[in-house]
């Protein structure tokens, strides 16, 4: 078994620094953020949510690098525009724009750069999120595998969310007016809006041959318009979108950002039979693999209801179940086994399936 060293003695980047978990999270405030310090925005750098706000503009930026560039339901282009109008999104945002920096390797064949453009485009078209500017570089050989794309995200505060937070106040008082992690209390519900893992469990399978992808296809989607429904639901007070680190990096969040404890129901917990059992062939956990397709939320106990309904209505929520809920009977996030057991969801250390975002 390979022992991942403390961050203390690492001299070169390793994977898990960029992998979602513990060991990013350490890596970016000892060596990324210390550089950075000194911003004032309204949701800054160092609370490390999924966006930024800088004078009521929602502001996010990311990097794919997903291997192989086309996979079992998605590519790298689908994939570039729905991480970051989710990301957006989830703070409680109308995204409006999009740019996107694309770097190939010499060699690469234009008709996979065809295809992968066309997607996102397509994608870009479908959810109503224009890519408005980029840029292009080409480098050596051998200096990257295939392509990778960056693309930013802006959008403008959703009108839905003053009356969303507004019933949440009817509850209890709000941390910030953003749907930020810090924001949950005890009573919250945890909603997740579908299946966890697909997306990792496709591409890892399609990558090593595994046969698995014949049955599961990536979630890869923009979800703006599934937000904006639970959004005008209310009593909405955070969301995420559980990429990389899966459910349990995302739960681990809210819950040191918050001060509270999670307590989920784990046969509540909705993952297919076919991720199921092939995380248990490959022994990982199919709530700490990555999703790109799915939202977690947390909502004042009177508006689960209504808000399990707002995304039931959309194809992207019909298999959206209530997992859980915030508790000051834990310090950490604990499952509910079928068993009546419990157990402690850890954060991951990284995750388990590397390079499928």
């Amino acid at each position: 078994m390979s022992v991942i060293p403390v961050q203390g003695d690492m001299k070169k980047v390793i994977m898990n620094h960029g992998a979602g978990g513990e060991v990013m999270q350490e890596f970016l405030s000892q060596h990324v953020i210390s550089h950075l310090k000194g911003d004032r925005s309204d949701v800054p750098l160092e609370a490390l949510d999924d966006s930024a706000v800088v004078d009521g503009v929602v502001f996010t930026t990311d990097g794919h690098t997903v291997k192989p560039l086309i996979f079992p339901g998605g590519d790298i282009g689908s994939l570039s525009v729905a991480g970051t109008v989710n990301d957006v999104s989830v703070m409680g945002a109308e995204p409006i724009a999009l740019s996107c920096a694309v770097v190939m390797e010499e060699g690469l064949e234009i008709s996979t750069v065809d295809h992968i453009m066309a997607s996102l485009g397509a994608t870009s078209r479908a959810c109503g999120v224009p890519v408005v500017t980029g840029d292009t570089k080409v480098m050596e050989s051998g200096s990257i595998d295939g392509m990778v794309i960056v693309t930013s995200g802006i959008g403008k505060r959703s009108p839905h969310m003053d009356a969303n937070l507004d019933r949440a106040r009817r509850s209890r008082e709000l941390r910030s007016k953003w749907l930020t992690d810090d924001n949950v209390a005890e009573g919250d519900v945890i909603i997740a809006s579908g299946r966890l893992g697909d997306h990792g469990v496709a591409i890892l399978s399609f990558r090593e041959g595994y046969g698995f992808e014949t049955e599961v296809q990536s979630d890869v989607a923009p979800l703006n318009r599934m937000i904006a429904s639970a959004l005008e639901a209310g009593g909405v007070v955070t969301m995420k979108d559980p990429t990389r680190g899966g459910l349990a990096n995302c739960l681990n969040e809210w819950s040191s950002k918050s001060g509270v404890g999670i307590e989920l129901d784990g046969p509540s917990i909705p993952v297919s039979d076919t991720v199921s059992n092939a995380c248990d062939l490959l022994g990982i956990d199919p709530l700490s693999i990555g999703n790109e397709g799915k939202v977690v939320i947390a909502c004042v106990p009177e508006a689960a209801e209504d808000v399990l309904a707002a995304l039931r209505s959309h194809p992207e929520g019909r298999d959206a179940a209530v997992i859980g809920v915030a508790t000051s009977k834990y310090d950490r996030v604990v499952i509910r086994t079928e068993m009546g057991g419990r157990r402690v969801l850890e954060p991951p250390v990284g995750d388990p399936v590397p390079r499928i975002c």
